[in-house]
C-alpha cells in the first residue's frame, strides 16, 4: 500500500510536512541560541508527544543544553481534555537556578501547562519558558503564553510528529488532522 493510499484512507488532511516542521525548528533553535547565549538550558520535554519536536530543537540548538522529561496529561484516551492533570513522571535533574524550556507538542486549553509551570516553579528555576510545536489559541482557558511557537493551529484534532490518537500515529513524519468521521473508523 502506498503512502498516498495510507494518507487518504487513514491519516486525515495534511497541515505541515516534515520539511516545514524541521525548518521551523531551526528558526526557533536560532532564537533560543540568541536568547541564551553563554547560558545552560534544560530542554524539558513533555512525554510522549514532544519527543520528535524536542529532537529537532535539540539538533539545531548550539547553546549548552541538557535534556530532561516530565509526563503529565489531562487527555487519557479521549480527544478532549478532561481538565484533571496527572503527573506520571517527574524530572530527575536538579532544576534549581536553571533555565528551563518546557518543550510541548501542542498547547491547547493550557490547563496542563499552567499546572506544570506552577509545579516547576516550586523547584526554584532561574527561568521557565515554553516552546510548543503547535499553539491552539482558540481553546485556551488558562493564562499561559508560549514563548517559542512552531505553528498556530485552528481547533482541529491533529495527529503525527508526536501527536497521537489513543497512542497511535505519533510516528507520522508530518502533521495532519482528523475529522469526526475519520475518528469513528479508527
Amino acid at each position: 500500500m502506498s503512502d498516498k493510499t495510507l494518507e487518504s484512507k487513514f491519516l486525515g488532511k495534511l497541515l505541515y510536512n516534515q520539511d516545514q516542521i524541521v525548518n521551523r525548528a531551526k528558526e526557533l533553535a536560532k532564537q533560543i541560541d540568541e536568547d541564551y547565549e553563554g547560558e545552560e538550558v534544560i530542554l524539558l520535554g513533555t512525554l510522549k508527544g514532544s519527543v520528535l519536536w524536542l529532537v529537532d530543537i535539540l539538533k539545531y540548538t548550539t547553546v549548552d543544553t541538557k535534556v530532561e522529561f516530565i509526563s503529565a496529561s489531562s487527555y487519557g484516551s479521549s480527544t478532549t481534555s478532561s481538565g484533571v492533570v496527572k503527573i506520571t513522571y517527574e524530572p530527575t535533574l536538579n532544576l534549581y537556578n536553571k533555565h528551563i524550556i518546557i518543550v510541548e507538542d501542542i498547547v491547547d486549553t493550557g490547563n496542563t501547562l499552567k499546572y506544570l509551570v506552577n509545579k516547576l516553579n516550586e523547584r526554584g528555576p532561574k527561568s521557565i519558558r515554553i516552546c510548543t510545536m503547535l499553539n491552539k489559541q482558540s481553546r485556551r482557558v488558562a493564562d499561559v503564553k508560549p514563548d517559542y511557537i512552531g505553528f498556530e493551529v485552528d481547533d482541529l484534532f491533529v495527529i503525527g510528529y508526536g501527536l497521537d490518537y489513543d497512542q497511535r500515529f505519533r510516528g507520522l513524519p508530518y502533521i495532519s488532522y482528523l475529522e469526526e468521521s475519520d475518528i469513528e473508523y479508527l
